[in-house]
């Protein structure tokens, strides 16, 4: 099968069904019939998972739509590198809440699907994609624009970003595409500028499974590349030919991308190439640059996934009323919330894409001719990115937020510093600066880097931790070098310094082996662009709309994912699916400890319909747990369940989630209601999935929503902040100390709160240390101290675990009736009482044991039961560790 590009007169003359004449897609098997999958929406969503054979392979699917008749639009969705169909399920399914029949599948050489990894080539992966498309033609339940053509767009992250431009360029039944956190040349992302990025290529590689997992050319190619430590002309060839900038002429439908700033990867400069290709095509073509990216930071789910969908309805549904939202958009950090540590983001607009060299600044930089040393075995490297580790620790969140983590070795760099900034400047885009290099070699390798450099000089903080190689041949003779640095989004504060920095080795790329000597002078000045159109929004939304606090920008892109912020994580557990919370031997140590552990092998279950109560002393583990819970923190063993899903960052399981934490920040001017849509429109997600009014119902604030929030007592805010964590409706809400600060009848009427959201179906979790009212708001409870779990149960079954009875006669008992009592066996002591008898009971002592006994005795027993509070059961459990 020929599937290179044809010339111009041959793609007008193309049929829309590309691969007619292929192989026809053969089921080989279905997962059973069509099953529903737990919703609280109107219609349940049904999957059914069949394997197909295309073209000599088999290929893992799961198809999803929504109950109902009527044919609708479909959408493929495809998983990032080194993932599975299963990535792809939850996405798949609000989808198909949403009208559409979705259509997931595991590539081949991932998940359960046969064949090498061709890293998405035209005649194999793509030429897959194609036969799907297909086989969708053929379902009732598709819409077609006519036989054999489907109503069809595509949308996917990384791996699955590529492919939904290569599909959409080779198969013309493709009516819009959302691709995300992508490359546009796959040889330029691996080789720039003639540089190996030897670690990203190596996770490439070890994530696919080995060498011998990939088709024999591609490991051929990156045998020869990672020995020699440079591309050749044919693995750049063979890397462009599968890269959407190969066919970039071909794309002519509606294209939303997203790309991470915080990503060594793929660079803005990839959606940038992308942008500008299709939109010479005709297309409309919007712009999005998020704050996350394959080296860590916050990939906003919600907020890209609301946006897919919207782009879909428009250009798939038709619906012209449909808000996209802006052509161009960045989302900028703001800094820290001093109150909990969450960072701040707001974003930034613009009417149209500036590109990357919008409105540029000179910038004038001094440093005289300076020498830099390449060591033999260009050892030891720089620091800048850490490719699959820089998500660990946040690195290029750590970089957005002021803290410097960059290494340069002294006599290994050259530096050129500009005079202090009069003013700030933002820079939008890609810096340029020219230099004059000589080499005492004939190729020499630079990385281009420009830092902020705080007042002081002590700290310079590298944007985003992102380098520019640049490889120079004939260096010998001496050659002026137009460096093109890293795109990025940054402002540099008045007082502050710019400082390029020149260095001859950098850990994430190879440098040339042999020991050389450059020399390096400056030739003009530094470039920046400003993109002075693009606005940004008048005030940082409050810390409290984002959910990634700073000390949890954890791994999320340890290896390439997809743009839902997935690794090739644990696959849904479908016998789960009902269940909000399901915790397995969850265990967090403390930093820096091998042996002392804040959880410690925690396990127990929630179920729907319950509110419970999360207990304990204080270091008992509670916060530990809620965090890990809400994927904030990683845990060091076990896993979290939230309907199936394990939960990790970002997981988007977690859009099912709403949580309270104290401190929640509102804007003081505007009214409660107003804060609520403000944080609402922040999430990204359609007005109407808000269910505003139903959780206003459900909080109470009555009258006081048209209020300024300034003028709220304690009680309204806290209620406020329930509302806010309410919106959406949630299937699981977590309140962590909702009543802190409320006074007796604020606190009664939070519990009241509490037990109406519970009573639809949701599911409450709240940690309180008010015991009494747990006791009266909470349906079970999960005690804990030490990090360990100490009893988990219904409330009235832990308060009745006690050995104290009370048995009420409804008169005084005579006292030898009482010493008879007392002699019983299973009986330790007895206490006579107004109404009754006090009755504790020995270790072997139970109650019915003791109404047998009372009855024979003539007791006129009119009721037994536990003679304790929570709190008195409370204190028993741990130990009074209280």
């Amino acid at each position: 099968m020929d599937l290179r590009p044809p010339g111009p007169r041959a793609l007008l003359r193309r049929p829309r069904r590309l691969l007619a004449a292929a192989a026809a897609v053969v089921v080989l098997g279905a997962a059973g019939t069509w099953t529903a999958v737990a919703s609280d929406a109107p219609s349940p969503v049904h999957r059914t998972d069949k394997v197909m054979a295309v073209d000599g392979v088999r290929l893992d699917t799961s198809f999803f739509t929504a109950a109902g008749t009527g044919r609708r639009p479909a959408v493929l969705l495809a998983h990032g590198f080194g993932g599975s169909k299963d990535d792809m399920r939850a996405e798949a399914e609000d989808l198909a809440r949403d009208g559409y029949a979705v259509l997931t599948w595991s590539a081949r050489g991932f998940g359960r699907s046969t064949g090498k990894i061709g890293l998405n080539d035209p005649k194999g992966e793509v030429a897959d994609v194609s036969q799907l498309i297909d086989w969708l033609a053929k379902q009732p339940q598709v819409q077609l624009d006519k036989p054999g053509d489907p109503r069809v767009g595509m949308a996917g992250g990384s791996y699955g970003g590529a492919i939904s431009l290569l599909t959409a360029a080779y198969d013309d039944r493709v009516d819009a595409i959302a691709p995300s956190i992508t490359y546009w040349n796959l040889a330029d992302a691996l080789f720039p500028d003639g540089v190996f990025k030897k670690l990203w290529a190596g996770i490439f590689f070890n994530t696919g499974g080995g060498c011998a997992k990939f088709e024999p050319a591609l490991c051929a190619m990156y045998d020869r590349v990672a020995e020699s430590g440079k591309p050749d002309a044919a693995a750049v060839k063979l890397l462009e030919e599968r890269s959407p900038s190969a066919v970039g002429s071909r794309i002519k439908v509606p294209t939303l991308l997203f790309q991470g700033q915080t990503d060594s990867l793929f660079t803005l400069a990839q959606s940038d190439a992308a942008a500008k290709a299709v939109k010479a095509n005709g297309a409309p073509v919007d712009v999005d640059w998020i704050a996350g990216g394959h080296d860590g930071g916050d990939l906003e789910t919600s907020r890209v996934e609301g946006r897919v969908t919207s782009w879909f309805d428009r250009y798939l549904k038709g619906d012209k009323a449909t808000a996209t939202g802006p052509a161009f958009r960045i989302t900028r950090t703001g800094g820290v919330d001093s109150t909990n540590g969450t960072a701040q983001l707001r974003g930034a607009t613009a009417d149209s894409y500036p590109g990357l060299e919008s409105d540029r600044k000179d910038i004038a930089l001094h440093g005289g001719t300076q020498r830099v040393a390449n060591p033999a075995g260009a050892s030891p490297p720089g620091v800048s990115a850490l490719p699959g580790l820089g998500g660990a620790g946040g690195l290029a969140q750590l970089s957005s937020l002021g803290v410097g983590i960059s290494l340069d070795f002294p006599g290994q760099y050259a530096r050129f510093d500009s005079a202090p900034m009069t003013a700030a400047v933002q820079i939008t885009g890609t810096p340029t600066a020219t230099v004059h290099l000589t080499s005492t070699s004939d190729d020499a390798v630079l990385f281009g880097k420009v830092y902020d450099v705080g007042p002081d000089g002590t700290q310079q903080v590298l944007p985003a931790q992102l380098v520019a190689p640049v490889r120079v041949e004939g260096a010998k003779a001496g050659k002026d070098v137009t460096l093109t640095l890293p795109a990025i989004d940054h402002e540099v504060q008045k007082g502050h310094r710019l400082r390029l920095v020149l260095a001859s080795t950098d850990l994430g790329y190879a440098s040339p082996a042999a020991p050389a000597t450059y020399t390096v002078s400056l030739k003009g000045p530094l470039s920046v662009p400003t993109a002075p159109q693009v606005d940004t929004a008048a005030a940082p939304l409050p810390a409290w709309v984002w959910w990634l606090p700073l000390a949890g920008a954890v791994a999320a892109l340890a290896l390439l994912l997809t743009g839902r912020r997935r690794t090739a994580g644990p696959a849904p557990a479908a016998e789960l699916a009902d269940v909000p919370l399901q915790i397995t031997d969850l265990s967090k140590r403390y930093a820096r400890s091998t042996d002392r552990y804040a959880v410690r092998e925690l396990s127990f279950r929630v179920e729907q319909g319950q509110v419970l109560g999360l207990l304990g002393p204080n270091g008992a583990g509670k916060t530990t747990t809620l965090r890990m819970l809400m994927g904030l923190i990683k845990p060091d063993g076990g896993e979290v369940r939230i309907f199936g899903h394990a939960v990790r960052p970002g997981a988007p399981v977690l859009s099912r989630v709403g949580a309270f934490v104290e401190g929640a920040g509102f804007l003081p001017h505007l009214s409660g209601r107003e804060n609520l849509e403000l944080y609402w429109q922040a999430t990204g997600r359609p007005p109407e999935d808000a269910h505003l009014d139903e959780a206003l119902e459900i909080a109470g604030l009555g009258d006081a929503l048209a209020r300024a929030v300034r003028t709220y007592s304690q009680g309204m805010r806290q209620r406020l902040a329930i509302a806010q964590a309410m919106l959406g409706l949630p299937d699981l809400l977590i309140l962590d100390e909702p009543t802190n600060g409320l006074d007796p009848p604020q606190i009664r009427e939070m519990r009241e709160v509490m037990i109406r959201y519970a009573a639809a179906g949701r599911t409450v979790i709240v940690s309180s240390h008010l015991l009494a009212e747990v006791e009266q708001s909470c349906t079970h409870l999960v005690v804990m101290d030490r990090g360990r779990l100490v009893q988990a149960g219904p409330v009235a079954e832990i308060i009745g675990s006690g050995d104290t009875l009370l048995v009420g006669t409804g008169t005084p008992v005579a006292e030898p009736l009482v010493e008879k009592v007392a002699a019983l066996p299973g009986v330790a002591t007895v206490t006579s009482t107004d109404d009754g008898l006090l009755v504790r009971l020995d270790p072997g002592g139970s109650a019915p044991q003791l109404v047998a006994e009372l009855v024979r005795l003539d007791v006129p027993v009119a009721s037994v039961g536990p003679h304790r509070r929570l709190e008195d059961a409370f204190l028993t459990l741990i130990g009074g560790s209280a």
